[in-house]
């Protein structure tokens, strides 16, 4: 795990009224990955994966007739660099289960289509979106992954068990939508929904 990392600190200054400039640069250092430290004050890492998101924090702080200063930070001792580094392990954790918590509901969303007998194209693209969204998610969450925390192994693992589940969905969908039939493990062969049945 890598813990040699270069930080800096954000401290953004806008004026309080209207309050929107203010969320809009909160929300926007969330996005870069960002963590507060104390009160008014951020941390970032170092790198070009969080510069544009750095630099737009900025065009919406000055937007607000505010400023951001950024400052390289050095701690002088490992527990103040810990301090730092946990507080940013913790967010990024918080963000991985929250991912893995999607992708359960994307796999649990599968198997009730497929237990439904719910087989139509315009389910299938519904859930490429889905998945599509899932694998966005996770380019993002693994670009702040510096500190290459188990949890986006273990993310990555999930992602592909949900490109998987829906391989076999589309698998099911095409033989539906060329009229083969499955055997449910009875003996007989189960019909499958498609057209306007399976949107009752």
């Amino acid at each position: 795990m890598t813990h040699n990392i270069n930080w800096v600190l954000i401290i953004p200054q806008i004026p309080s009224e209207p309050s929107r400039h203010r969320v809009a640069v909160w929300r926007q250092l969330r996005k870069a990955g960002a963590v507060p430290i104390s009160s008014g004050v951020w941390a970032l890492p170092v790198g070009p994966a969080f510069q544009p998101d750095l630099d737009r924090a900025g065009e919406l702080c000055r937007k607000g007739g505010g400023t951001l200063a950024v400052i390289d930070a050095s701690p002088r001792d490992e527990s103040s660099a810990a301090m730092i580094r946990e507080t940013f392990k913790a967010a990024r954790i918080d963000e991985w289960s929250e991912f893995v918590a999607d992708c359960g509901k994307f796999e649990a969303e599968i198997a009730r289509e497929i237990q439904k007998r719910k087989f139509t194209f315009a389910e299938l693209e519904e859930e490429e979106q889905s998945l599509d969204r899932l694998r966005r998610w996770y380019r993002d969450l693994k670009k702040r992954d510096v500190l290459e925390l188990p949890e986006a192994q273990a993310s990555d693992q999930r992602l592909r068990t949900c490109g998987a589940a829906l391989d076999d969905y589309a698998d099911r969908v095409y033989q539906a939508v060329h009229g083969t039939r499955q055997d449910d493990g009875s003996g007989e062969a189960e019909p499958y929904e498609t057209g306007d049945r399976a949107a009752e």
